[in-house]
């Protein structure tokens, strides 16, 4: 039986501690500059290209780090943070296996506060893929939402499917975790899951947050 701990503090401070965990991978969906009002675009920049090194950092080097963003548009100026993310692997030596991206709204749909895609990019330092295995670079939804910032179902299913039949990983660890729909995703392919969510309220939903496998739907 899988097993599931949510940890509720500071993402970086718990990483900051942390040792590597043999058999593990990453997944993280780092927040927004709007969450830090007191930082200036460029100090932000920083601080997010730093705190996905720290992640990086901490995954094996037979794992695999995944981050889970979508771009914003910020005074005018287009925000790609799937660069930001590989900017942090290129300086910890890690390779992009592999990028997708995941529709959140339909292709010819024009949005106008957020882009209307997310990135979900896989880095390794040692891990080779089988290139029969590949899977689409483009899905075309997000799925099912258990909250607004949350990942969406079909994402999860696709991460969580990946990671059981492409690599070695037996626990994914999930910092800024959220509601915990990818500690959910990650119990429900039989593996164990960590999370780390400094708000109480969103750390005790992704203790118990479950996904059915068989009907697709959170529970």
């Amino acid at each position: 039986m899988s097993l599931r701990e949510v940890f509720c503090q500071d993402a970086i401070e718990w990483l900051t501690q942390q040792k590597i965990i043999p058999h593990s991978s990453y997944l993280a969906s780092l927040p927004d500059i709007s969450e830090f009002p007191q930082y200036s675009l460029s100090e932000w920049k920083n601080w997010f290209i730093q705190t996905a090194g720290l992640i990086l950092s901490r995954t094996p080097d037979s794992g695999v780090t995944l981050f889970f963003q979508s771009d914003i548009k910020h005074d005018g100026e287009w925000v790609d943070k799937g660069y930001l993310c590989q900017r942090a692997a290129e300086e910890r030596g890690h390779k992009l296996l592999w990028h997708k991206i995941i529709c959140r709204a339909p292709a010819g749909i024009a949005t106008f506060g957020r882009p209307s895609y997310s990135h979900i990019l896989c880095f390794s330092k040692n891990l080779k893929l089988d290139m029969a295995k590949s899977t689409p670079d483009v899905l075309q939804d997000l799925g099912e939402k258990t909250w607004q910032r949350g990942m969406g179902l079909e994402a999860c299913l696709m991460i969580g499917k990946f990671l059981s039949e492409q690599t070695q990983t037996t626990t994914l660890i999930n910092p800024f975790c959220g509601e915990g729909s990818m500690l959910a995703a990650a119990n429900a392919f039989n593996l164990n899951a960590i999370g780390i969510e400094r708000s109480p309220k969103r750390a005790t939903k992704a203790k118990e947050l479950k996904l059915n496998l068989l009907q697709k739907s959170w529970e």
